[in-house]
């Protein structure tokens, strides 16, 4: 029952705040439609927030200006090949088409100056169409005090709200490979000056375009039902402040609600691998994807996710649900390995995240179980002696929940894994360490394997062994960044039927939507440029879909109070 009226109706509305919500109320309000923007959380920011902030944009102008070449053909015949046919035609070109334009549009309406990351390997480097750098993009630093009264409100990442450095930094830095050369009396001057990096510093830098526009989002109002009014989606119903909400959209809905990677049944339902830790806010339970079942919506691309391995600290805890930590640079440094529970590699460690984790769902029909979960990484002394964990830093005593032993074979006892196995490994490992060459998972063979690798190593930076007691585990988690499959759009972001025709009023953006990448995963920061373009194509058209294709764009125009541009 319907018990009360939102306070504003407008001509869109976007649901989600996270990088597809808000740059879609960027580009609606920009095409000079009344915008609106609603969130279930108590903080802006979703999955973006709480991301590395890296957006992947191919053939944009600051790749352009460091001197490397890119192409719209070598873009689409890369993105294809990785989709693994899980993502149509329109889609890709949509995506590469827009992609360029939208960095542009965000550095124009908020206080960003993206910087291209050189080094940064597409994560296929060596496919046709892969590029060695340049197409991953650094949101730098963003000063969380010009958000005034809702810096508080800005979501941040337990990692990184005590990394306030830019990604351009922590590589030059050597972040990943020891403390030596990180300016710890300047991070703590930006730390208490509220500067902020990574997610949080795109995300803050976009809410802050959006409140000078006097677009104030709406939080702690989830959305629960699409108003379909004949045969077109009209709005939402809401829940605000306990009471149910009726918010009216005149020209259309933009669903950027984020994944269902908090949602053990859908997750059981859709997912082809095993999800146990994810790693975005727990408020991403599947909302959206409900709405978008109710309402007809062809979905695809619903097996997969933007897989991570994660790491799980005892009684770590954000947002009221289990705390879990990425692991993107401990297995790509020597004197670490990846096995299962017969003491046996199976994957090259150094491999992008999301592919990596494919391996740990290999399916073993006899025994009718996933020979390779669970997995831990083996590490050794001379890793603990040289470089960091993610809780603590090069030769610091480990904390004692983390397993050890003088020896493999205790150390295999102890976790249940097959000691003569895991000794055997460890031998074979060394002798491809000494020699630099990974035989039987090629780990360092490629320019990506190189990024999260140690510089100085020798003769590889991926590979060093691990034969110097104490000897040391960490099991290793199947997680995602969020779950890529839902509404599958066309190339205006427009939700389709079953029968290929859009749903009228209805947009879709972010993990909220079919991924433009398939199965795969181009490069750092693709899921977050996925989400920026689709919400800004979304954002587009919905506020000229009503014939007002003429109206006058409104990039600085100042808004009125109240969550709507006047």
């Amino acid at each position: 029952m319907e018990r009360t009226s939102h306070p504003f109706d407008v001509d869109v509305l976007v649901v989600g705040s996270g990088g597809a919500g808000l740059v879609a109320a960027l580009a609606a309000y920009a095409a000079g439609a009344r915008v609106a923007l609603i969130e279930k959380a108590d903080t802006i920011g979703g999955a973006t927030a709480v991301s590395g902030g890296v957006i992947w944009a191919p053939n944009n102008h600051h790749m352009a200006a460091a001197g490397i070449p890119d192409s719209r053909d070598e873009a689409i015949e890369y993105i294809t090949r990785l989709s693994d046919g899980r993502s149509e035609r329109q889609t890709i070109e949509a995506f590469v088409d827009a992609a360029p334009a939208v960095v542009r549009f965000i550095e124009k309406a908020a206080p960003i100056a993206f910087k291209a990351l050189p080094r940064y390997a597409d994560y296929y480097a060596e496919f046709p169409g892969g590029k060695p750098g340049g197409r991953s993009l650094d949101p730098g630093l963003f000063d969380t005090r010009q958000l005034g009264p809702w810096k508080d409100r800005l979501r941040q990442s337990p990692v990184f709200k005590v990394a306030a450095m830019s990604v351009t930094e922590f590589f030059a830095w050597e972040v990943a490979v020891g403390p030596k050369n990180i300016p710890f009396e300047l991070l703590g001057q930006r730390i208490a000056d509220g500067m902020v990096g990574y997610g949080a510093a795109l995300t803050g830098a976009l809410l802050k375009a959006l409140l000078d526009r006097g677009i104030r989002p709406v939080l702690k109002t989830p959305a629960r039902e699409l108003l379909v009014e004949d045969g077109r989606v009209a709005g939402v119903r809401a829940v605000s402040g306990g009471e149910e909400v009726v918010i009216r959209a005149r020209r259309g809905v933009i669903l950027a609600s984020g994944g269902f990677e908090w949602s053990p049944e859908l997750c059981a339902q859709f997912l082809g691998g095993v999800l146990t830790h994810p790693l975005s806010p727990p408020s991403n339970r599947g909302d959206g994807l409900n709405m978008l079942m109710s309402a007809g919506a062809a979905l695809g691309n619903m097996s997969e996710a933007w897989w991570c391995p994660t790491v799980a600290v005892p009684g770590e805890e954000y947002g009221g649900a289990p705390f879990y930590r990425g692991e993107f640079t401990m297995r790509s440094l020597p004197h670490s390995m990846i096995v299962n529970r017969r003491g046996e590699r199976f994957v090259n460690e150094a491999h992008n995240y999301n592919d990596l984790m494919k391996a740990f769902f290999r399916f073993e029909p006899r025994t009718y179980e996933r020979a390779n979960l669970p997995a831990w990484l083996v590490f050794d002394a001379t890793y603990v002696e040289k470089y960091p964990l993610p809780f603590a830093m090069p030769g610091a005593p480990l904390p004692d929940w983390i397993p050890r032993a003088e020896t493999l074979a205790e150390l295999a006892a102890q976790l249940g894994i097959n000691p003569g196995g895991l000794v055997a490994t460890a031998a074979r490992f060394n002798g491809f360490a000494a020699e630099g060459v990974d035989r039987d998972f090629h780990r360092g063979g490629s320019r990506y394997d190189g990024v999260y690798g140690d510089p100085q190593s020798r003769p590889s930076p991926n590979l060093g062994p691990i034969e110097r007691g104490p000897f040391y585990a960490l099991q290793i988690h199947p997680g995602a960044l969020g779950t890529k499959g839902g509404a599958r759009v066309d190339s205006n972001a427009r939700v389709l039927r079953p029968t290929g025709e859009p749903i009228p009023g209805l947009y879709a953006a972010g993990n909220v939507m079919a991924a433009f990448s398939g199965a795969g995963y181009p490069g750092a920061g693709a899921t977050i440029a996925g989400a920026l373009t689709f919400g800004f194509i979304a954002g587009q058209h919905a506020a000229k879909r009503d014939g007002r294709e003429g109206a006058a764009p409104r990039e600085q125009a100042p808004g009125a109070p109240g969550g709507r541009a006047q």
